[in-house]
């Protein structure tokens, strides 16, 4: 089991060194692979997200990939939000809460597929 939990990590840390978001994978590899309830997995990619994002952010800062003027009204307004959508997913179903996601990761790959060929 430890394994399965190595390469899981290993695919999130590589997804959100990307800028994704390691969450987009983690989370269904924990719940559809693990058993884990989506709130739990949540759980777990928010504890996960806090090292891999403090390297992510250092490389990309030391490759000048990070514009700094927006940062301070981006942080307060992700802090504020981040409150609030953790008190909702509480308050959701929890077959609610897997709907919605799965709809966000679909709507997600349909815009990301359609800017694949805007750009081409």
């Amino acid at each position: 089991m430890w394994y399965i939990l190595l390469i899981f990590g290993f695919l999130a840390g590589i997804i959100g060194g990307m800028g994704m978001g390691g969450g987009t994978i983690l989370i269904p590899l924990l719940t559809i692979f693990m058993g884990i309830s989506q709130i739990i997995a949540q759980g777990y990619n928010l504890i996960a997200f806090l090292p891999m994002s403090l390297v992510a952010i250092y490389i990309h800062y030391k490759n000048n990939l990070i514009n700094t003027k927006y940062l301070p009204l981006i942080i307060i307004s992700g802090i504020i939000f981040a409150v609030l959508g953790s008190f909702l997913a509480n308050l959701i179903d929890k077959n609610i809460l897997k709907i919605l996601f799965g709809i966000f990761l679909i709507v997600l790959s349909v815009i990301e597929f359609i800017k694949l060929f805007k750009n081409k």
